[in-house]
């Protein structure tokens, strides 16, 4: 028996694999057909092959979409062990040609937005034949597309810790609360944290990183901030502390050209700015090639220069 079932196994196809990767991804299968630029029923063949061939159900429909069940969901990392395998082999036959031809795959987590894509820049001045794919998203998001093998590497702000990586400094990190121009406390010199209390905090999602960091302050310092509403991005959170609906914690390097014009201000809070580390991440069995290797370094070596400086 358990031979006829790998025997069964090996008739998977890559089309069949990719089907059902796209399906995972758009959360229907008419969305999948768009991200492989086929047909709704070629998708659906395929998925339908498959199923017959695992002899069990790969997907539940939930009230977001279709979702990989825990079979589903083993089957979705063979795939993208098998991607990366690909990946790596092309990568191998570029690299013969050395570190100037070949591509890199790159995250970035929202907040460093602010200054990664001119370090990318200036390396593709140095290297215009490297093919580089930038990713760009929560947190959350960035270590999902470590661990799929979708991203050779992740520039970020706080690293898993349960995550087997490798992990490098490449820059300080500070982060500052911003407030309207009108803040009754914008002239105030060392303002303790507790007189911020009162005040309606802005919110990134549960698992941002600025969230932690945010929630750690409050907790260290035995307060409860009054929490306000809860913001899916750093842009969103600018617009809304400048409609005064409340202030802020947030990265200084987000917020550098609108402390700079005036449209936000930096409140003077004793103990800030709260110094943190930009990351490069990296899983430690990902072997890098040359081209990505070759970004790697130029990035722990060049980043620091393309960050803002800071403005009070």
């Amino acid at each position: 028996m358990k031979e006829k079932l790998s025997s069964d196994l090996r008739r998977i196809t890559l089309k069949q694999l990719r089907a059902f990767t796209a399906v995972t991804q758009a959360g229907t299968k008419s969305g999948a057909a768009r991200l492989l630029h086929v047909t709704p029923p070629a998708i659906h063949l395929q998925m339908r092959l498959l199923e017959e061939i695992a002899g069990i159900a790969l997907f539940e429909r939930t009230e977001d979409g279709m979702r990989p069940t825990p079979v589903g969901r083993g089957l979705l990392d063979v795939a993208a062990r098998i991607e990366t395998a690909f990946i790596e082999f092309g990568e191998t036959l570029d690299s013969l040609r050395g570190a100037d031809v070949g591509n890199a795959d790159v995250g970035v987590v929202s907040t460093a937005k602010y200054f990664a894509p001119h370090a990318l820049a200036a390396f593709a001045k140095l290297h215009p034949h490297v093919e580089m794919r930038l990713q760009v998203g929560n947190r959350g998001d960035m270590i999902a597309s470590l661990e799929h093998h979708r991203l050779d590497f992740v520039i970020m702000g706080l690293p898993p810790p349960d995550l087997a990586a490798e992990k490098v400094v490449i820059a300080d990190h500070p982060h500052i609360i911003i407030a309207p121009p009108d803040h009754p406390k914008v002239a105030s010199k060392k303002i303790p944290l507790k007189a911020l209390t009162k005040d309606t905090f802005l919110l990134r999602e549960n698992t941002s990183g600025t969230r932690l960091l945010m929630q750690r302050l409050f907790d260290e310092a035995g307060l409860n901030p009054n929490l306000g509403m809860e913001i899916g991005s750093n842009e969103t959170i600018k617009q809304a502390v400048m409609a005064g609906l409340g202030i802020a914690l947030i990265s200084a390097h987000t917020v550098h050209a609108e402390l700079q014009d005036g449209r936000l201000r930096e409140l003077d809070v004793a103990g800030l700015p709260v110094i943190r580390q930009w990351y490069l991440v990296k899983l430690r069995k990902k072997r890098l090639l040359p081209a990505a290797q070759a970004l790697w370094d130029f990035i722990i070596g060049s980043s620091a220069k393309f960050l803002p400086s800071a403005v009070r």
